[in-house]
């Protein structure tokens, strides 16, 4: 059974006597996780002036947005990401109809998304502060899709089991459908798959996959 301890500042999980899914421990992984991060970043600095430009035009405040997410067996961690809603986007969740199913939430149309938001969002390219997540080991490159706490807190025992592998930039759901993906059950299928499947060469597999997904546009939103 999972224990589900919560305190002011951790967000800590334990799992009896279960340990995680080998790819967390992988050295290999972790070395490409840091190289693929440290070229993500290049990246993402020489994007950032044009975006902060685009973004002061149309919808000034910060460039980057922070949320809390649970990764590894739950710990919470900072996600960040360029913004992509208007300011106070969060307070304003409750007036936008969910239109997934299950312990997830998307919008289609959701009127918080800014223009710059939405060719973020299309491109992929809100993800790029993601690779500091990488970096600091909050996150792999290829993983799970990181839940919200409050998605979190409405698991079931069974859907404990994606959070034995780090959430990744990438994954199954990112290949197979990306924003058309709304069955939180069919995101869970696609998590357990992928631990079953897991490999080196199977991470540079969805990496490949997923550079021509978000050349494509294939399932943005």
């Amino acid at each position: 059974m999972l224990s589900l301890f919560l305190s002011k500042d951790t967000y800590k999980v334990r799992v009896s006597k279960k340990l995680v899914h080998r790819s967390a421990t992988s050295k290999a992984k972790r070395s490409i996780d840091i190289a693929g991060a440290l070229v993500g970043l290049v990246i993402a600095a020489a994007v950032a002036v044009p975006v902060a430009i685009a973004m002061l035009l149309e919808s000034p405040g910060p460039l980057l947005y922070s949320q809390t997410r649970c990764g590894l067996r739950g710990r919470r961690f900072k996600i960040w990401k360029f913004r992509s809603m208007v300011v106070g986007a969060d307070k304003l969740k409750h007036l936008v109809t969910n239109e997934a199913k299950g312990h997830i939430f998307k919008n289609e149309n959701d009127p918080r998304i800014t223009k710059v938001g939405r060719f973020l969002r299309r491109t992929s390219l809100d993800e790029l502060p993601q690779f500091w997540n990488v970096l600091v080991g909050d996150m792999s490159l290829v993983g799970t899709r990181p839940p919200t706490p409050d998605e979190v807190a409405a698991y079931d025992d069974s859907h404990w089991k994606r959070l034995n592998v780090k959430p990744g930039m990438t994954g199954e759901w990112q290949v197979n459908g990306r924003s058309e993906v709304k069955d939180f059950e069919d995101i869970v299928r696609m998590d357990l798959d992928y631990q079953k499947k897991w490999s080196l060469i199977y991470d540079i597999n969805l990496i490949c996959r997923t550079v021509w997904v978000v050349l494509t546009k294939s399932g943005a939103c």
